[in-house]
């Protein structure tokens, strides 16, 4: 029987998203969207010392600006909620209850002394130091000895003793030995249920047919498919175990793992640097996939049809931020002018630029300036330094230091003294005009060299060397507000 896909993705709400959590989210969500299957979102947050209520909001966020959209889940709804196991307590307690009753899980009441000493005592000898079993088969006056001693049991899952191979969607066929498996804790002494049962449970209760998932959580895979295992004979879930794959590490610098300290792993930094979301997954999806091996730059619907799970590469993958910023220049070169100028709006309003909401003259000015910056940026952010000169105050406007003292020396503000005077008398405020005064003047006037004509006209009207186009510039700029800023440099 072929069961309709249900993937998902169940982040905790620890610290800021990272990027190694989203490439999980993605791979997950277009997963289940290439196979027209359902893609769940569920928080994990049941630890409560270090799951936050801004963290889980984060989350939310983060994926609705990625587009990673869900189909069950927070904000949704869906048939086998709630959605965050803060919420779900009342169902792992009745869960470990079965699991206890059908024999599949016992009461372990060793002290953290006792599994310290017998793990010593094993690695002296050369065996496995997990847990020993000896707690397995006590007796009820056994255990009623403990209680009357005070100790407080944890839960213990009683694997079978018996090997266990997989076909892991990323890696192929895995095997594992039952003597490296040893019995896992899933319910705390003090009654708090661990991920080693909430995560397979709810993964069986709302029918999760594909985990995929981080390489770190392969040696827990043994120990969740025999859990499975115990609960098709208890009645939980839909009987069935899924399929897993391992997707792999992603590496920073010096070749380690990326790490949730690491500046370039924190996804909420990349939206005000100016990161398009479609780039951003565009540059993830290639953490361990690609659509062709001479492509690098797709659209999400374009991965969407051609994702292939078993085509990931179980190598790690390198994070590399300038090829991310690259992607995103493709990308915003492939943009339509209007649809550019809606997504830079918010940037220009950030920096001061533009009223919230904007002016039509202020939009007028934006959409007139758009194409003269579309190509030229990997990121949103150097549109607003390219085109501040348009937008500031004059009071409020300045040349950049450095720029002047290269581009504004003696000979520089000769130049700026040409082109002022024959700018002066202009009447055709165009491209066109502008250009043909300029290079009439600075280069077959004063023998310039175009970069040497221009560059102190350049600093002295946008107060950088870096800007747009210099003629359509003073064009937008207009007549007098460029004229004013040759002045100001003179003066």
């Amino acid at each position: 029987m072929t069961r309709p896909v249900v993937a998902r993705f169940c982040p905790s709400p620890t610290g800021n998203p990272h990027v190694g959590m989203a490439r999980t989210a993605l791979f997950s969500w277009a997963f289940a969207r290439h196979n027209g299957g359902t893609f769940v979102f569920r928080i994990e947050d049941t630890d409560t010392s270090r799951d936050n209520e801004e963290s889980y909001h984060l989350l939310v966020d983060v994926m609705r600006w990625l587009g990673l959209d869900w189909d069950e889940g927070p904000e949704v709804g869906g048939d086998h909620g709630p959605y965050r196991q803060s919420e779900r307590m009342d169902i792992y307690a009745d869960v470990a209850q079965k699991l206890l009753d059908s024999g599949h899980a016992y009461k372990a009441y060793d002290t953290a002394e006792e599994l310290e000493e017998r793990r010593n005592a094993a690695r002296a000898a050369g065996k496995p130091s997990g847990y020993d079993g000896l707690h397995r088969d006590l007796t009820p006056e056994q255990q009623a000895a403990y209680e009357a001693e005070g100790r407080e049991p944890v839960i213990r899952f009683k694997m079978p003793e018996k090997t266990y191979t997989f076909n892991d969607l990323v890696r192929g066929e895995i095997t594992f030995d039952s003597a490296n498996v040893q019995d896992y804790v899933i319910v705390r002494a003090n009654g708090q249920p661990l991920y080693t049962l909430t995560n397979p449970t709810d993964d069986a209760m709302m029918g999760i047919t594909h985990v995929l998932r981080g390489e770190d959580l392969l040696s827990s895979t043994p120990r969740q498919i025999a859990l499975y295992e115990a609960f098709a004979e208890i009645g939980i879930g839909g009987g069935f175990t899924p399929e897993f794959g391992h997707l792999p590490f992603v590496m920073g610098e010096g070749n380690r793992k990326l790490s949730k300290r690491d500046p370039e792993s924190n996804l909420l930094d990349y939206k005000p640097k100016g990161f398009l979301p479609e780039a951003l997954l565009n540059y993830m999806a290639l953490l361990g996939w690609s659509i062709a091996d001479d492509r690098d730059v797709f659209t999400i619907p374009e991965m969407v049809e051609a994702f292939d799970v078993t085509r990931v590469n179980p190598n790690p993958a390198r994070f590399d931020i300038k090829k991310a910023e690259a992607i995103n220049g493709s990308h915003i070169r492939l943009l339509a002018e209007d649809d550019l100028r809606e997504r830079l709006v918010p940037y220009f309003q950030d920096a001061g630029l533009i009223a919230d909401p904007p002016t039509p003259e202020q939009l007028s000015t934006l959409a007139a300036a758009t194409p003269l910056v579309h190509e030229r940026m990997a990121l949103l952010t150097e549109a607003v330094d390219m085109l501040r000169f348009l937008f500031i105050a004059d009071d409020d406007f300045s040349i950049d230091e450095a720029d002047a003292a290269k581009n504004l020396d003696e000979k520089g503000l000769d130049v700026v003294r040409a082109a002022r005077s024959a700018l002066a008398d202009l009447s055709d405020w165009s491209t066109s005009a502008i250009e043909e005064a300029l290079r009439t003047s600075l280069i077959e006037g004063l023998e310039l060299k175009p970069r040497l004509a221009f560059g102190p006209v350049r600093v002295a009207v946008t107060g950088s060397r870096i800007s747009p186009p210099l003629f359509e510039s003073l064009e937008l700029l207009g007549k007098e507000k460029s004229l004013a800023r040759l002045d100001a440099a003179l003066a």
